[in-house]
């Protein structure tokens, strides 16, 4: 039906548009997460506020609501799944009970791919892990992890799901451009700094 695919992306938003560490934080009396480090209201700047517990809640609940998104639309088939995956990316990154002023989504892109292909999600969240282990940048990680994920879609034959997969990781990589100029000149952060 003609509704589907904007049924999907209207779910996917609103789901995606669901500000878990900007909540987690305030709720555990923290105050304003956006006040803090690099005022990003995902994972990576919660872990700044030195509460592993809530920085790992921030990544599970960022994941989930694009997978549950996802999950929510496969009922419409896969474009409107895809639908739905995008709008949770776009929630999470410009969710308008904030000024649109979201996240990276690197989290929120990896619950899609729970939800689209569990296996390069797998895969792409092993090379994440590997990256930080070996180099200590949440950025860099999340820009090789988000980069490899269309070409081990293509290499599973899901093309038109690494269609999308190659338009959000343009999308991380733009949003990732601050990070990207600090790596250049050696000044990004690393993982667990304040």
């Amino acid at each position: 039906m003609t509704w589907d695919i904007p049924l999907s992306l209207l779910i996917g938003y609103v789901l995606g548009s669901i500000p878990f560490g900007l909540a987690l934080t305030r709720f555990a009396g923290l105050g304003d997460i956006r006040a803090i480090g690099s005022g990003n209201i995902g994972a990576t700047n919660v872990l700044r506020t030195g509460k592993k517990g809530l920085a790992a809640a921030t990544l599970l609940l960022d994941g989930l609501k694009g997978t549950v998104a996802v999950i929510l639309c496969w009922r419409f088939g896969l474009y409107g799944a895809l639908a739905a995956a995008l709008g949770a990316y776009l929630g999470h990154c410009f969710p308008v009970w904030l000024k649109f002023k979201g996240g990276k989504g690197v989290a929120t892109f990896l619950g899609v791919l729970l939800g689209l292909h569990w296996p390069t999600m797998v895969a792409a969240a092993l090379i994440w892990i590997g990256m930080a282990a070996v180099k200590r940048y949440s950025s860099l990680s999340a820009l090789v992890a988000s980069a490899s994920a269309p070409l081990i879609l293509v290499a599973f034959g899901r093309y038109e799901i690494a269609a999308l997969a190659l338009v959000l990781t343009a999308l991380i990589w733009i949003r990732h451009r601050a990070n990207i100029a600090r790596l250049v000149a050696g000044q990004e952060s690393r993982i667990g700094a304040k």
